[in-house]
């Protein structure tokens, strides 16, 4: 395994011409302290976990000492937040140390909180632990539950002060991830009427990581159409999961369909689809319900980037049509029948899972307690035996009754394709999580980790790593948000 010293750097991204970025040091970090790393993300580019004890190792994640073969830099791109153009963005406060072989292309390594950049416009180019504890944790537990995002390696903490809301102290996450480009990457050089450099970037990924589509009659639509079959497959996973992204700016949204740049997210606890779990989110343009139709919003936004490439208009709605709606629709469709246990697709499923989706939005029980209890359900009860039976899901019910119903249908599509219970208890216990990034979970992290004590981070890391398992040990990190966490907010202050 690799140490730090001997971590082959590339820099692929950093052989493209400089107007694309722009090369600066990372600014240091007083004082810092390791408070979280993931074994699992040092994995990917074969780093030895034991690394993380060495003094080294704070001070090179911190931005303090550059690795032999690193190139830090900043990139530049554009963007749509919250609907409007806000024109030139960029890496405000990361900084691109470079990219390490792995698996696939690599991995590009990126410091997320290290300083201020040309792209900082009026911001200090900080992050705050607050934030970085919640990207860390949220970046290793999707991976965990098999959705695609960036990871984290670590945060490294400092007493350096850093004012948001209030005044906190500031950290640096570690990002890894095969490419950090966006849409808005694309749509800076569309919107700034240079199309080499449109090309030359849309030739990069497809060179780099795409390269089966260097053989379609129009490589560059069928990057279109790549983005939009990813991108829809990933919104059909959050969606399925309970996952809120919180602000799905077109500066936001990843190229390679990985989900990007953990802001105020939320998973679903008490479900409703009306959802905002972003404060600052005045108009509920990110709610959870919203979140397919803005996937598809964003897409037009890369589309109308890439028209010059792609072809006509025709041709780029064709594009998005034609990838992104299918593996929205399928994905979302499957995700759901997997969760309740339904191996074949029948006639009248949609309806099914509508009047699923219904009796969820009338009661609001907690999205993910409700289909990790009833994968433990049996297909079959006497009348007799029911109420006993039943009585883990129904308890969370105020209408016991129309929970009853709704069961009454589910054991009906059960017995329509010949369930085994053995076998569908086995399959939806692996699709439905038992643990997920609670707030209120990342809350207590925090907390402790503010105080000094990072022994709560290390264990929820743990836990959030084996999410479809149970685990006796992290019971309490399964249960609906206490008392004191009912009216956590989150917002885009990070």
């Amino acid at each position: 395994m690799r140490t730090l010293e001997n971590l082959p750097f590339d820099n692929a991204f950093a052989r493209l011409p400089e107007q694309f970025y722009t090369r600066l040091a990372p600014d240091p970090l007083p004082e810092p302290v390791l408070v979280a790393a993931s074994p699992a993300a040092a994995a990917l580019i074969d780093l030895d976990p034991a690394e993380f004890a060495r003094p080294e190792f704070a001070r090179v994640f911190a931005g303090n000492a550059l690795l032999p073969g690193s190139e830090p830099l900043a990139a530049v791109y554009s963007g749509h937040q919250f609907g409007m153009w806000a024109g030139q963005l960029g890496d405000g406060r990361a900084h691109l140390l470079g990219e390490v072989p792995g698996a696939g292309a690599g991995w590009e390594i990126q410091l997320k909180g290290a300083g201020q950049t040309p792209y900082s416009r009026f911001a200090d180019g900080r992050a705050v632990l607050r934030s970085s504890l919640r990207e860390f944790l949220c970046s290793e537990a999707m991976a965990a539950l098999g959705i695609p995002t960036t990871r984290a390696l670590c945060v490294v903490g400092s007493p350096l002060p850093v004012r948001r809301e209030t005044v906190e102290t500031a950290a640096v996450c570690t990002r890894l991830a095969p490419s950090f480009l966006r849409f808005g990457s694309f749509e800076h050089w569309a919107v700034n009427k240079q199309p080499d450099a449109l090309r030359v970037l849309a030739d990069y990924v497809i060179d780099r990581f795409r390269p089966e589509l260097r053989d379609a009659a129009n490589p560059y639509d069928a990057l279109l159409r790549d983005a939009g079959r990813r991108t829809g497959d990933l919104i059909a996973r959050w969606q399925t999961v309970g996952f809120m992204h919180g602000v799905m700016n077109t500066d936001n949204m990843s190229i390679l369909g990985l989900t990007l740049d953990y802001g105020p997210f939320g998973f679903m606890d008490g479900f409703d689809a009306n959802h905002i779990c972003n404060h600052s989110d005045d108009h509920g343009r990110y709610a959870y319900k919203a979140q397919p139709q803005i996937g598809h919003w964003n897409l037009f936004a890369l589309g109308r980037a890439l028209r010059s490439l792609v072809g006509s208009q025709d041709d780029v709605k064709a594009a998005i049509a034609d990838s992104y709606v299918p593996a929205f629709e399928n994905g979302y469709l499957n995700g759901l029948r997997a969760k309740l246990g339904l191996q074949d697709a029948l006639p009248g499923d949609e309806d099914f899972i509508g009047e699923t989706l219904s009796l969820l939005q009338r009661f609001h029980p907690d999205y993910t307690t409700f289909f990790r209890v009833l994968s433990r359900l049996p297909g079959a009860v006497t009348d007799a035996s029911r109420a006993t039976v039943d009585a883990p899901l129904r308890d969370h019910f105020i209408d016991r009754d129309a929970c009853d119903a709704w069961l009454t249908l589910w054991r009906a599509r059960l017995a329509a394709e010949g369930s085994r219970d053995d076998v569908r208890q086995a399959a939806m216990l692996a699709v439905n999580p038992k643990y997920v990034l609670r707030n209120w979970v990342a809350e207590e992290a925090i907390r402790a980790a503010q105080q000094g004590d990072d022994r709560v981070t290390a264990e929820v890391l743990a836990c959030l790593s084996r999410p479809f398992d149970e685990q006796p040990e992290f019971e309490r990190y399964a249960a609906p948000p206490p008392d004191w966490a009912q009216h956590l907010a989150v917002s885009c202050s990070s």
